[in-house]
């Protein structure tokens, strides 16, 4: 399966990363990717940064050399109605937003509450991903999600990060059987995503294609293979806003 973009990549300005955004682009080209999105962490997360730094993305080239790279954020939904951590006035000036539920950020709640906050978070029209919605820490009803990202044209995230042992999210090579399954079942895509913290892992999807390989999942539905694909969802998304 052609591998192009990566769009969870976090830098420095996250807190508890360790590469800076030149870096990160420097691995990107290396790689070969045609597209690097930055999704920095909102700032409820603890060692984020400031709102500032968001309303500041206009000097950042979006071209550079054969690498498009698109600045986001890693958006904390909040409560189980999917709320998130930046106001609607900072999402239209930024490229894209991925949702996740983050401990530090909100207490796991029931099955019900989880999956609740999940498709409350799908219904923000800056929202593109859902980010580790395979996360057993809060567990979710799969076949809603899948269902619900589906209906609003929302990409649900394979986070390699997730699937290497002794990681914080252990059992999430099962839970993501089940949500791929769903996924098959409702013809929903899903984005391979690092989740990176330094530049290293920039591009890195090797755990998340051996697990969608091992599922039989669709090539079809991962949209890792075509930038303009990607970028389309971007834009029908930020279409829904109101103006």
């Amino acid at each position: 399966m052609k591998d192009i973009l990566d769009v969870h990549v976090h830098t420095t300005a996250s807190g508890h990363a360790y590469s800076t955004l030149g870096e990160c682009i420097v691995a990107a080209k290396r790689k070969g990717l045609k597209l690097i999105g930055i999704a920095d962490h909102a700032p409820l997360m603890p060692g984020a940064t400031h709102d500032f730094y968001y309303l500041n993305f206009k000097v950042i080239r979006r071209e550079q050399d054969d690498l498009r790279v698109a600045m986001g954020a890693e958006l904390n939904i909040i409560d189980y109605s999917g709320s998130t951590d930046l106001p609607a006035q900072i999402l239209k000036r930024i490229d894209y937003a991925i949702a996740s539920l983050h401990n530090p950020c909100i207490d796991p709640g029931s099955l019900e509450e989880n999956t609740a906050a999940i498709i409350g978070a799908m219904r923000n029209p800056h929202v593109v991903i859902i980010g580790h919605p395979d996360n057993p820490g809060f567990p979710a009803d799969y076949d809603a999600i899948a269902r619900a990202a589906r209906d609003n044209h929302v990409l649900l995230e394979i986070n390699n990060s997730s699937y290497y042992p002794g990681g914080h999210r252990a059992g999430s090579i099962e839970t993501a059987a089940l949500m791929l399954a769903a996924c098959k079942k409702f013809g929903t895509e899903i984005i391979m995503g690092s989740d990176a913290h330094v530049e290293q892992d920039v591009g890195n999807h090797e755990m998340s294609q051996k697990l969608l390989a091992d599922n039989n999942f669709p090539a079809d539905l991962v949209i890792n293979s075509s930038v303009e694909k990607f970028l389309e969802r971007v834009a029908y998304r930020k279409s829904l806003a109101p103006k």
